[in-house]
């Protein structure tokens, strides 16, 4: 079968021929060939879904004003290289999955949708399969510090999105630290944090008895399992006495445009380049989520009509 057959079949075209015997086909063979285009048709939709592009529901406002509370989103996933299934549909169980070359690599300004990573020291996530989606600002190797809510990358201000958004009209003082940030003991919080350097593959960290806290989980999350522990004042890796640890991967920092309600970065940590999933690129529609479907004329009545096939930006 070729292309142009494929496509006739997800598109539902029959030629002259295929419509003449369809005619002399019997109740129960019209049923049976039903189920195959329905088959057929569904494969074709997971395909697409897997490797190209899907529709993704926002249900937060973390990401206000760019993207909005019932927005549906499309996500361009074949940009920076789709991959097979990581898990079995509606479960957790992790499937063995394989990667795509993609057009591009991600890039500061990109709104990004990745899996993930858990809790500040979370080894993994509690909810395994929960994608977010942020503004990446920081690029491995980036030196990145918020100075009263405006971001800096490598000493030079990030350009500010146009939609961004901040609930509160002041920012919290630099010498109030707040003991929920990323990483654990920094003197920060999330209107004055870092300067912080984004991990980058085959970085150098130092570690200590003083920071190795710090470190501990984002050192154990690229190991899969519980390896950093500290022994009588030396801290070890799988038991062998260590004082520095190169990193293997390659790391974002994403943080929301919703500056003042956005769970990101500045209290989880980076996000590592294999959690990338794609590229949120166009509002598909847009409504209020808050009206029950049940109530339908009501609903469609909240349709946002100046956002439907909106880019973003």
């Amino acid at each position: 079968m070729n292309f142009k057959e494929i496509g006739r079949k997800i598109l539902g075209i029959r030629t002259d021929e295929e419509l003449a015997a369809q005619a002399k086909k019997t109740p129960k063979e019209k049923v049976i060939e039903f189920f195959k285009s329905l088959g057929f048709a569904l494969i074709a939709a997971l395909f697409i879904i897997t490797f190209f592009i899907q529709n993704t529901r926002i249900p937060t406002g973390s990401m206000e004003n760019t993207i909005l509370v019932g927005d549906f989103v499309i996500v361009n996933k074949f940009i920076y290289g789709s991959s097979s299934p990581r898990y079995i549909p509606f479960t957790e169980i992790a499937l063995p999955y394989f990667t795509i070359p993609g057009i591009r690599e991600p890039e500061a300004g990109d709104i990004v949708v990745f899996e993930f990573p858990g809790d500040r020291e979370d080894l993994v996530p509690k909810e395994l399969n929960v994608n977010y989606v942020k503004r990446l600002i920081g690029m491995p190797g980036d030196t990145l510090q918020i100075i009263n809510r405006v971001a800096y990358i490598n000493g030079k201000e990030f350009p500010v999105p146009p939609y961004v958004h901040y609930a509160l009209p002041y920012s919290k003082p630099a010498d109030r630290g707040e003991d929920y940030i990323y990483p654990a003991g920094a003197p920060w919080n999330e209107d004055n944090y870092g300067p912080y350097v984004v991990p980058k593959a085959g970085m150098k960290i130092t570690l200590t008895p003083e920071n190795y806290m710090q470190w501990r989980t984002f050192i154990d999350r690229e190991h899969g399992e519980r390896v950093v522990e500290l022994k009588g004042g030396t801290v070890t890796i799988k038991g062998k006495p260590v004082n520095s640890y190169t990193v293997q991967k390659d790391y974002y920092f994403m943080i929301g445009d919703n500056r003042n309600d956005s769970y990101d970065s500045r209290f989880w940590g980076p996000v590592s380049r294999d959690a990338v999933v794609g590229s949120a690129f166009l509002v598909l529609f847009s409504w209020d989520r808050e009206i029950p479907f049940f109530n339908i004329f009501k609903l469609l009545g909240s349709v946002r009509l100046e956002r439907i096939m909106m880019v973003l930006e």
